[in-house]
């Protein structure tokens, strides 16, 4: 098994993020045009068996190895970490992610399959099928949460802490309770709209390009996404967006390794990012591009991840 520290790009930086060039800045530099519809080479789909339903997951490495969880955000899938599963199984990780619940393969998922049923999709669904995915890893296990997976996997570190080796944050929403309120474009709207009209602006502005401007193949696929997502879904969500709890405290008084991840030109203004980090006592690491490191910097992110999971794995 490779040591994250002995690789070419795994040498511990003096800070995360893409402040320096080495081999795997270069290889984010020379990514170009990515068909996001193959997975990485090797890897494994199945399904996940959760409270709402069937998840669709897709993993890599060996399941004996420690896991790395990875969770996409609201319309999203588990294909936005495509890039990353390589390097981290490479480097002896089991690389497991997965679809929400009503998003893109995922999307037969949802409150009506639950027991009893209920209307609408809310936080505790999302972290019961948090902690089902979590459980069917060694655990504790390392998480990576994208945007608002970040609130579940907070919720979820609350509820069950002894379940987590590390906690990774990326593109999370950085202040509670009103968390679109800071969002660039979308943000001054999102005030007096209800979950149905919220929805269909933020689809909007991901389909039209205007949320943020990435390659064609890129744009083609995250369209096609959208033919199997459910609307409700992304409206529930958004609603629970405007009503995220405050668990800084909590997370500021945990024993293990968190990180904070970002692009330079976030949805979130960065400042907020950087008083987020130090309020919850997370190390920050900010790349080069907007919402996505996980596409547009997987190498620089994988380097670090490996970094910080390495020093766990010295204590």
């Amino acid at each position: 098994m490779a040591e994250p520290g002995r690789k070419e790009y795994g040498v511990d930086p003096e800070e995360f993020g893409s402040a320096r060039v080495d081999a795997a800045a270069l290889l984010d530099a020379g990514l170009g045009d990515v068909d996001w519809s193959v997975p990485p080479p090797g890897a494994v789909r199945f399904g996940i068996d959760v409270p709402s339903g069937t998840l669709a997951a897709m993993a890599l490495g060996n399941p004996a190895d420690p896991g790395v969880v990875l969770v996409p955000g609201a319309t999203g899938s588990k294909e936005d970490f495509s890039l990353m599963m390589p390097d981290l199984a490479e480097a002896g990780y089991y690389a497991l992610t997965y679809d929400l619940a009503g998003q893109y393969q995922s999307a037969g998922a949802g409150p009506e399959n639950l027991v009893p049923p209920r209307r609408h999709y809310d936080y505790q669904l999302f972290v019961d099928d948090f902690l089902a995915a979590l459980e069917s890893t060694t655990t504790p296990a390392h998480v990576v949460a994208y945007s608002f997976a970040g609130i579940i996997a907070q919720m979820a570190y609350v509820q069950r802490p002894q379940l987590f080796r590390s906690i990774t944050l990326l593109g999370c929403p950085p202040e509670p309770g009103q968390s679109f309120r800071g969002v660039s474009r979308i943000g001054r709207f999102s005030t007096w709209v209800n979950g149905r009209a919220g929805a269909a602006l933020l689809i909007w502005g991901i389909r039209s390009g205007r949320v943020a401007h990435v390659p064609p193949g890129r744009q083609r696929f995250v369209n096609y996404r959208f033919r199997f997502t459910r609307r409700a879904s992304v409206r529930d969500i958004y609603t629970l967006m405007q009503n995220v709890p405050d668990l800084r405290a909590a997370l500021a008084d945990a024993p293990l390794p968190k990180f904070v991840a970002v692009g330079e030109h976030d949805l979130w203004p960065l400042r907020l990012h950087r008083l987020f980090a130090q309020a919850i006592g997370a190390r920050l690491g900010v790349y080069r591009g907007g919402h996505s490191p996980c596409e547009t910097s997987p190498h620089e992110f994988s380097r670090d991840l490996l970094v910080l999971y390495a020093k766990d794995r010295d204590t």
